[in-house]
């Protein structure tokens, strides 16, 4: 049987991030009623995967069995060339217990400076995955590339936005009007995918 999402469907978002749930809701065009994993107190899993789509698949399939839900998760992070890759499926634990993603952001700064490239080249990773309770799963990866930039800018979007510029703006992330992001972000990237596969 085709593995199908119902327009209006009631799906819990495996995230404790507030804004990477807004920016969920913002990409699935409110088809779905969202509840996220923090609001129904889930346990957030370890991510154990070496690779985004292993992670996100392991997140939407704790949510869906602890919830009884459908569920979407997403794991995505900053990739960087001169680090080669890093922090990549990390970039949540550089920024520590309390998420704080300045302290991030300066350690991404300072690990380029200490290896002396002047590679500025980074893409963000977006794998987003839908479980079923009882065991299917479908996942879907996005990639958007462009350069960093330091210090950083704006304060829209979360996480790494305000050092990312993506590739043919000037504008980072953190400047970047939300709606214009959606449209173009990794995450919106997967989601293209995702509607391809399941809308």
């Amino acid at each position: 049987m085709a593995l199908k999402l119902e327009t209006g469907a009631r799906l819990v978002v495996a995230t404790h991030n507030p804004g990477k749930a807004r920016e969920l809701a913002q990409i699935l065009e409110n088809r779905f009623q969202l509840v996220t994993a923090g609001e129904l107190g889930l346990p957030e899993p370890d991510e154990t995967e070496q690779a985004f789509v292993g992670n996100a698949l392991l997140k939407a399939r704790a949510a869906a069995e602890a919830s009884g839900l459908i569920a979407l998760a997403d794991d995505s992070g900053l990739s960087v060339a001169a680090l080669e890759g890093q922090p990549g499926v990390y970039s949540a634990r550089w920024a520590g217990p309390t998420k704080d993603f300045d302290l991030a952001m300066k350690k991404v700064e300072d690990r380029i400076e200490e290896t002396g490239s002047r590679d500025l080249a980074a893409w963000f990773t977006s794998a987003l995955a839908v479980a079923w309770p009882d065991g299917p799963a479908v996942v879907v990866e996005g990639r958007v590339d462009g350069t960093l930039a330091f210090p950083g800018r704006g304060t829209l979007g979360f996480g790494y936005d305000p050092i990312f510029i993506p590739e043919g703006f000037s504008q980072t992330f953190g400047e970047m009007d939300p709606a214009a992001k959606d449209r173009m972000s990794h995450r919106a990237r997967a989601f293209e995918k995702l509607k391809a596969a399941l809308l």
